[in-house]
């Protein structure tokens, strides 16, 4: 119960075509696999090749968890099926390309045992994505997640609903050496790039002005700002916001701190901008998400609330962001009763801790202003 679809018109005179399949991700494996004894059948009867690798293509954005830290996930599938993996790299990425090939060898059921586990691990990544993204859309009102581009490859950042749609989780892909691909690679560069600035909707006047300070490695500062300081312009008109980069704080600083000032929208593009600029310029190792350290400032008096109870909001903002949120205890506050907050984490995490704890704070004020209404009122009635 599957569609099998070779592309031999797409890649004439490649040495290998690509292979997409549609079905269930049970069907695909079982396709795969047959597939598999096809072509090795094939390959011991003209004795052209001795083994045929598996070679399934996944978009970038998936391959660091995929990886693992320090390589363990990986390890672990190797060590289960008794496979090698390869994995092609960064380098061999391109705007048309983002798609990284994961080579499999073994035997033809080592390659089958082992598609199951990396396609497992590839539809766990996507899927948490999905969710952190529709979680986005919940977080800024009005705000239209399928305009905003938070990398520069110059492709749409979400599908439309239709899309989401008919490009179910996986359609995965094997190719004429066993390639298979993952997903609809149209959906998932939409998922993972970035369409032409000026597609944003409307601001209403005079939106609210947020200040984010994001803390990069030292050694991107040139990436960010660019030659001439051409990047950084043109990342602050495509977002909307000011963007400057504070002074060093000594020689030695293994950071340097971004000011971003703008409303949510403007926020979302720019943070979203740096951490993709800081993944392609290959600042973080190739299988680790870029995380970042960005501070907010909040009023003194609503520090308490965004802590909780014995630390029970805090806590619950970690669990559901997957972001680290330090309040600092015992800060003084600025000279505008301020204190900072601390997240730490990948885009999502951090941009969802961010607004969570800004509706936080609002909540606050809303309360604040209300009980100062009130005691006049309450005065005058006597």
């Amino acid at each position: 119960m599957k569609r099998v679809d070779i592309h031999r018109k797409e890649n004439a005179g490649a040495a290998e075509k690509p292979i997409t399949i549609h079905a269930t991700p049970e069907g695909c494996s079982e396709a795969c696999r047959m597939i598999l004894d096809i072509m090795q059948k094939e390959a011991d009867e003209t004795k052209l090749a001795e083994e045929i690798p598996l070679k399934i293509l996944a978009h970038n954005s998936l391959v660091g968890r995929l990886i693992g830290k320090e390589g363990r996930n990986l390890k672990k599938i190797e060590q289960d099926t008794g496979t090698k993996i390869t994995i092609s790299p960064l380098q061999d990425l391109t705007i048309y390309n983002p798609e990284r090939t994961i080579t499999v060898k073994g035997s033809t059921e080592a390659c089958s045992n082992a598609e199951v586990e990396i396609m497992k691990k590839l539809r766990e990544a996507y899927e948490n994505d999905v969710v952190a993204i529709n979680q986005q859309a919940n977080l800024i009102p009005g705000l239209n997640l399928s305009a905003l581009g938070i990398f520069s490859t110059g492709l749409s950042m979400l599908p439309s609903t239709r899309g989401a749609a008919a490009a179910a989780p996986y359609h995965p892909f094997a190719q004429q050496s066993g390639r298979r691909r993952t997903s609809s690679s149209a959906y998932l560069s939409g998922l993972y790039g970035a369409p032409p600035a000026g597609a944003f909707p409307h601001q209403h006047p005079l939106p609210e002005q947020e200040i984010v300070n994001l803390f990069i490695p030292t050694q991107a500062v040139g990436a960010i700002i660019g030659k001439k300081g051409q990047h950084i312009k043109q990342l602050a008109r495509f977002a909307g916001a000011s963007i400057k980069i504070a002074p060093a704080e000594g020689p030695d600083a293994s950071e340097r701190m971004v000011i971003i000032t703008g409303p949510p929208e403007a926020q979302f593009k720019a943070q979203g901008r740096i951490f993709g600029k800081l993944k392609e310029e290959n600042f973080f190792n190739p299988k680790e998400e870029v995380k970042l350290e960005a501070h907010i400032k909040v009023p003194s008096f609503a520090a308490g609330r965004v802590i909780g109870k014995g630390g029970k909001t805090v806590n619950e903002l970690q669990n559901l962001t997957s972001a680290e949120v330090i309040v600092p205890r015992d800060q003084t506050p600025d000279e505008n009763e301020e204190v900072i907050v601390k997240i730490i984490g990948h885009f999502f995490a951090s941009q969802t801790a961010q607004r969570k704890i800004r509706e936080i704070v609002q909540q606050v004020k809303q309360q604040e202003q209300k009980h100062a209404q009130g005691a006049p009122a309450s005065q005058h009635s006597k």
